[in-house]
């Protein structure tokens, strides 16, 4: 029996178009991703860490783009669209449409500047073998090398624009992004993601993170996909000795989400700290899976993620924490807090610690709720009508989360893409 997802592909279309792709790099070679991503297929609700989430609108979507050719132009009005999102967010933007770099990239700037190149041009070795980076580095027409030099301390955060637009045909989008800090080095990155059109979408992003010693990044995503499309994205992070990861996550859009964070702690002294918020909607499934490896201590980890559900609707959270033989001096720490307002939503929250060493500090905690009734009152008695109270009470939940945005200057947008996400759901629920 072929493997998952495998069945529904047509396989010589994905050959095809695996060998009409140019090479990449002598390190990312097509053929080997393809080799083995053939073996495994896309990964199944019988895995234990796919269980709540089915990928089968990414294959039909995948089945569809291979047959009608594998073609991923870029739309005329992307320019517009990539300056009405950005335009109030100040960052050196890179725009990535439809799996293509667009334009020019931001070149060295001096000794205090950063590096960004096109990965065919870099020398550097991507390191993900997952099954969907492997069809990620397969079918890749280009992607982003990024390097901090060493104390480097850019004065503006580098964003990174991936936006997709598709009319009637299907549309594959495959990005990936190498980021190195060097030692001592610090810099704030921004990655947005959105996408339109009324044709069948999914997006497969892979970003390997590297931190050196003594170096710090603080890195924000932000994800609004139309609420017809699909995403799946991993970011893995290596921390060496005295290196910062700060780290927030916004996702809203797309009717299938799929995150996957792994953080290495390879040298002592690194902190990481991760959170996130997710609000979903009728039709919307949002998973969100995190596993730090402490390897070494005494370091640290903390994770908060928060989820506002309405309507028809699934979230999935596992958090996972894994402190292996001789990183004493740990300190992990998780937590999951959701509110479910209809009787549609649905979260499944799983954290899990596993510990084997001594002289650690390790906790974790979940809860599932509904707004508070005494506060509903108290608002409504003041003369505040109830979606407006409803919406006091379910942004209040998410401001103690978005107070740890590690990149000061991204408040105002993020809070208003909450509110917008936020007013549209009550106006749906009052429709």
């Amino acid at each position: 029996m072929r493997p998952d997802g495998l069945a529904a592909l047509p396989k010589q279309a994905l050959e095809t178009a695996v060998s009409a792709r140019s090479p990449l790099t002598p390190d990312l070679p097509r053929q080997a991703a393809l080799a083995r991503f053939l073996k495994r297929g896309f990964p199944s609700t019988r895995a234990e860490d796919w269980k709540y989430t089915d990928l089968s609108a990414a294959i039909d979507v995948t089945r569809d783009w291979l047959a009608a050719g594998a073609v991923s132009g870029i739309p005329d009005s992307l320019a517009d669209d990539a300056a009405a999102l950005t335009g109030n967010i100040d960052a050196s933007w890179v725009v990535v449409g439809n799996g293509q770099i667009v334009g020019d990239l931001p070149a060295e700037s001096g000794k205090d500047g950063i590096v960004v190149e096109r990965l065919s041009r870099a020398a550097v070795e991507p390191s993900i073998e997952q099954p969907l980076a492997d069809l990620n580095a397969a079918l890749l027409t280009d992607g982003l090398h990024v390097r901090v030099p060493k104390g480097a301390r850019p004065s503006r955060p580098l964003g990174i624009l991936y936006l997709d637009q598709t009319d009637e045909d299907p549309l594959v989008s495959l990005q990936r992004a190498v980021i190195d800090v060097e030692a001592g080095a610090q810099i704030a990155v921004i990655e947005y993601h959105a996408s339109k059109g009324r044709g069948g979408h999914y997006s497969n992003t892979q970003v390997e993170l590297s931190v050196g010693d003594g170096g710090s990044i603080d890195y924000v995503r932000l994800q609004n996909r139309d609420r017809a499309h699909s995403q799946t994205q991993r970011l893995g992070v290596t921390l060496a000795r005295d290196s910062a990861f700060r780290h927030f996550a916004l996702d809203l859009g797309g009717a299938l989400t799929r995150n996957d964070l792994t953080i290495d702690i390879a040298g002592p002294g690194a902190e990481a700290r991760f959170d996130g918020l997710y609000i979903a909607g009728d039709g919307q499934h949002i998973d969100n899976h995190t596993r730090v490896d402490h390897r070494v201590g005494p370091a640290r980890s903390a994770q908060e993620y928060r989820g506002i559900l309405r309507g028809q609707c699934r979230a999935v959270w596992n958090g996972k924490a894994i402190v292996h033989e001789g990183a004493d001096g740990t300190d992990a720490v998780q937590g999951n807090h959701n509110l479910l307002l209809s009787e549609g939503a649905e979260i499944d929250a799983k954290p899990e610690l596993e510990i084997y060493a001594d002289d650690v500090k390790c906790a974790h905690g979940t809860t599932v709720g509904q707004l508070d009734e005494s506060a509903l009152f108290y608002l409504r008695s003041r003369g505040i009508g109830p979606s407006d109270a409803q919406r006091i009470l379910t942004h209040a939940f998410a401001a103690s989360i978005v107070r740890e945005l590690p990149i000061g200057r991204l408040s105002d947008a993020v809070n208003t893409l909450i509110d917008r996400r936020l007013g549209d759901s009550l106006a749906m629920e009052s429709a």
